[in-house]
């Protein structure tokens, strides 16, 4: 439920700067900062139109990929998603805004858009997905040498955590100033929370969002990891969403728990009038299976994300289905009729919440669509089946997306190409590079 707010004249009042942002292809938040005045009269403000495709290096692909004159487009404010920022200590405000192109209508090139059309097309079935985030991440010392691994923080102890930690409750980590500045400002930000917990990682963490309307909880999900990153900076501590930050321990993960509703009643599709699965759950997962190796680079968008596929535990790079076992990348959760749902295990921390939303919908509903039925449900230790494993590498991912259809279908072609320009030129600036691992282990050889 939205609460009642007071006008935003009202919610400003005393703020100077407004901070206008909208996510561009990685999720990162791009935009422009705007003065509390010139927000309330409702002046236009622009951006170039290539910002969207901002590769995560800081470079552009071609600006044939974005319109070739590199014109602007607009940043108009959701007046859902006006906050004031709760770890500033000078009044601020951030706004989320949708990227809309000068002549009409959202961009293209814009995830978030991406995901509203993904919404109208089920709104057009009479049909709402349901959708929740689990969120991980780590949290470490000040870091200031790529060349050395991340640290967790000293501990009250003195000591740094050592991976014993997972599922406890613990204070001795010293981090519970932290959490809870995190829960003052998602409280500042209306971001309900529903648990939280240690994971199995070296000061790694996870937090899961109450399940909701798509394109809320995406915002929310994206605000949210700004927010963990702010807070972090005051606190002396580094805030990290890699999927795969640390050697020989679980990478993170973004979860997308996924249902659907029949609009209006609200009734959960997924389940008949006996608490048992329909046809609409059968054909949402087998939309979801025939569309997962098509879409991994949506899902697992970094070189750092196959890190994190290629150590499976818990990270299964498969698009089987079982129930209640997280050797699956599609797990159905234990729970009743009214709550049976579709958990997506691919994505990771690293992934466009947006995109990664909008790319899992998109699947569902070409299964529902196109009546696609899955295969048999996996139980146990299962050796995956070869037409159900997914890319392992971004090279592969990156080949697999630029030549599907389904995805130009579902996307567009502009979106598609853009994205492969951008994450070509991502991949190519890390081959690039000469690790560690090669100069320690390869220059003593012959």
């Amino acid at each position: 439920m939205i609460k009642p707010q007071l006008p935003l004249a009202e919610r400003l009042a005393g703020v100077e700067e407004v901070e206008c942002i909208t996510p561009d292809l990685n999720g990162v938040p791009r935009g422009k900062v705007m003065t509390a005045a010139g927000f309330l009269e409702g002046r236009r403000l622009q951006l170039a139109r290539g910002v969207l495709l901002q590769c995560i290096m800081g470079g552009y692909p071609p600006a044939r990929f974005y319109g070739g004159d590199d014109g602007d487009l607009l940043l108009v404010a959701d007046p859902l998603q006006i906050h004031l920022l709760p770890w500033c200590e000078r009044p601020r405000a951030l706004a989320i805004c949708g990227a809309e192109e000068l002549k009409g209508g959202g961009s293209p090139l814009s995830t978030r858009t991406q995901l509203k059309r993904v919404l109208a097309a089920y709104a057009r079935q009479g049909w709402q997905p349901v959708v929740a985030t689990e969120l991980e991440f780590f949290v470490f010392a000040p870091h200031g040498d790529p060349q050395q691994p991340f640290q967790p923080p000293t501990g009250l102890d003195g000591r740094r955590e050592s991976g014993f930690s997972a599922f406890g409750i613990s204070s001795s980590n010293g981090l519970r100033p932290f959490f809870e500045d995190v829960y003052r400002c998602m409280a500042a930000l209306d971001l309900p929370r529903d648990t939280f917990m240690h994971e199995m990682g070296i000061s790694q963490f996870e937090i899961n969002l109450l399940h909701g309307d798509a394109l809320q909880l995406a915002d929310q999900t994206f605000l949210f990891k700004h927010l963990l990153r702010e807070v972090a900076l005051r606190h002396g501590l580094m805030v990290v969403c890699m999927a795969k930050p640390l050697a020989g321990v679980p990478g993170s993960s973004m979860h997308i728990h996924q249902s659907l509703v029949e609009s209006g009643s609200g009734r959960n599709l997924f389940s008949d009038e006996h608490g048992e699965p329909t046809l609409a759950f059968r054909h949402f997962i087998g939309g979801q299976q025939r569309a997962l190796a098509d879409f991994t680079l949506l899902f697992a968008p970094h070189v750092n994300s196959y890190q994190r596929l290629c150590h499976p535990y818990a990270s299964p790079n498969n698009a089987c289905w079982s129930h209640d076992n997280r050797a699956a990348g599609l797990r159905i959760p234990a729970s009743p009729p009214a709550a049976r749902r579709v958990e997506n295990r691919l994505p990771g921390a690293d992934a466009n919440p947006y995109l990664a939303i909008a790319a899992s919908l998109a699947a569902g509903l070409f299964g529902l669509l196109q009546q696609v039925e899955p295969s048999a449900p996996l139980q146990g230790e299962f050796q995956v089946p070869e037409a159900l494993t997914l890319p392992s590498g971004m090279p592969v991912a990156l080949a697999r997306l630029e030549r599907s259809q389904l995805a130009r279908e579902l996307f567009g072609d502009e979106f598609i190409e853009g994205y492969v320009a951008s994450k070509s030129l991502e991949l190519a600036s890390f081959l690039d590079e000469i690790t560690p691992w090669e100069r320690r282990i390869l220059a003593s050889q012959a």
